[in-house]
């Protein structure tokens, strides 16, 4: 699991995070009403909203959802289905080739536990998925989480411990299925 850490409310820090959640949230509202056919449109306010233009390839079908955007780094030619939300104030790195199916939820923000911090911080992790990951549709990955290269994730899972390379996981918690053998390396 990776570091989690807190960030206090009602400060200048938090003050400039909101103010960029504002912008997220317009960006977000205005991708969404684009026709799907004007890509031009589409990855002119992905690249706003990601703070950089997507990588060669990479796709993000609309609708989709993100907290911050700037916390955003995808590889070359992953694709993103649709009605996806990225809560990334903690950082959601995706390896290449990694496929997101549509309605996978990725959480890096919270709250603490404990009810006196409960609203005076919003904790955050990050996320980081390895190259050549399948997400299966409506699965939710929680704060701090690192899912190893060639896993799959089944859809629905809920998945809020590491999952190691070449594994399958499923159901809530997700439960390691099976072990995946790596595949054939080029000289093979």
């Amino acid at each position: 699991m990776l570091a989690e850490r807190r960030i206090r409310t009602r400060t200048p820090e938090w003050r400039t995070i909101y103010e960029r959640i504002q912008v997220a949230m317009e960006l977000t509202s205005r991708l969404n009403v684009l026709p799907f056919s004007d890509l031009d449109a589409r990855n002119a306010v992905l690249s706003e909203l990601l703070g950089k233009p997507l990588p060669d390839k990479a796709i993000i079908h609309p609708p989709f959802y993100c907290t911050y955007g700037l916390g955003i780094e995808l590889g070359e030619r992953t694709s993103v289905g649709q009605a996806c939300s990225f809560l990334d104030l903690g950082g959601i790195t995706i390896g290449d080739r990694t496929m997101i199916s549509p309605k996978v939820t990725l959480i890096t923000e919270g709250h603490p536990v404990e009810p006196a911090d409960r609203y005076g911080f919003i904790t955050v992790a990050p996320i980081v998925i390895e190259a050549d990951v399948w997400i299966g549709a409506a699965a939710t990955v929680l704060p701090g989480v690192r899912i190893g290269h060639d896993s799959v994730v089944g859809a629905g899972a809920v998945v809020a411990k590491d999952v190691p390379p070449l594994s399958v996981v499923t159901g809530a918690g997700h439960v390691e299925r099976r072990r995946l053998e790596p595949a054939p390396g080029p000289d093979s």
